[in-house]
């Protein structure tokens, strides 16, 4: 997947014509900010927990689309060291590498969480007390694949833990692990949590900072480019004068399954063909008779059977 190449003509701050509402200086920053995180992932040393942080970070923060080819070197060095068991004895060293890994496509034997239980075979109650490690055990589990009992089990024990500590603890926690349990990393749409990571990304490391920076200024831009792409298809909806105007409804399609930046074009593109499901929807509701919607609803349920009897 490429990444989004701003090259500002000169510094100034008259606004972008790609970027409604932002400066060229505003660009060149941001552009500076890319490559402040591209050098500090580079330069990442042998510290395995510390550059699982960073990954995990930065695909949280919405900006891992600038820095595929980091993240893939970051991820192809520290998969050598998972598979020899250097980090096995850590629970959320081993549970954010094992998510990392699996999410992209590395194979890693879920048997490794084995480790943490005990000669009986059950979890160890040592991990019970450890939030954070049960955070991103629940987490790992939603990357389990039938069969994978372990993984199944991991994910009852810390939901359970979790939803018991949640309701008797500081707010500002409680809402981190509430938000862990109604929004796995895995099941979401990082784009849409990244105001709630960004408030509760904390830490002393310079990293961090310059981090948020980029995140903030991403954020920003990437706005521009959905409130382009929101206008343009509110035009769309002004056309259609016999439909219901619901343009931001057809838009969350494509922006859901298409989240990159750089793909503007085609989300405007799709949205047109959904467009047209919501407006068939409303000339049934409106001008359909109770004909049409049985002839309508005969000719899905022999579509459909048709479909399962061909595979």
């Amino acid at each position: 997947m490429s990444t989004v190449h701003i090259h500002p003509s000169r510094k100034d701050n008259h606004p972008s014509t790609e970027y409604p509402g932002l400066t060229n200086e505003f660009q060149m920053e941001h552009a500076k900010k890319v490559e402040e995180v591209r050098s500090v992932l580079k330069e990442v040393g042998e510290d395995t927990l510390k550059a699982l942080l960073m990954i995990d970070a930065v695909q949280r923060l919405g900006i891992d689309y600038h820095f595929h080819g980091e993240i893939e070197a970051v991820l192809e060095r520290l998969y050598t060291k998972f598979i020899k068991s250097d980090c096995h004895n850590d629970l959320y060293e081993l549970e954010l590498g094992f998510r990392l890994l699996r999410q992209e496509g590395y194979y890693v034997n879920a048997d490794v969480f084995n480790n943490f239980k005990d000669k009986e075979g059950k979890v160890q109650g040592k991990i019970s007390q450890d939030i954070e490690g049960l955070m991103g055990l629940y987490e790992a589990s939603q990357l389990s694949i039938k069969g994978e009992d372990i993984l199944e089990e991991m994910g009852n024990f810390s939901s359970q833990l979790l939803n018991a500590w949640n309701t008797n603890n500081d707010q500002s926690q409680a809402r981190i692990v509430r938000n862990t349990l109604g929004h796995p990393h895995h099941k979401s749409l990082a784009r849409f949590m990244v105001k709630s990571f960004l408030s509760d990304f904390q830490g002393t490391e310079g990293w961090i900072n310059v981090f948020k920076e980029l995140a903030k200024m991403d954020f920003n831009l990437v706005k521009s480019i959905h409130q382009k792409e929101i206008r343009q298809v509110s035009n769309l909806a002004k056309e259609l004068k016999f439909a219901r105007n619901q343009p931001l409804k057809w838009y969350m399609w494509p922006l859901a399954v298409l989240p990159h930046p750089s793909l503007s074009e085609q989300r405007v593109e799709l949205t047109k063909p959904i467009s047209l499901v919501y407006i068939i929807d409303d000339i049934f509701d409106v001008h359909g008779t109770l004909d049409d919607s049985l002839y309508s609803q005969k000719l899905s349920t022999d579509g459909n059977t048709r479909l399962l009897n061909h595979y």
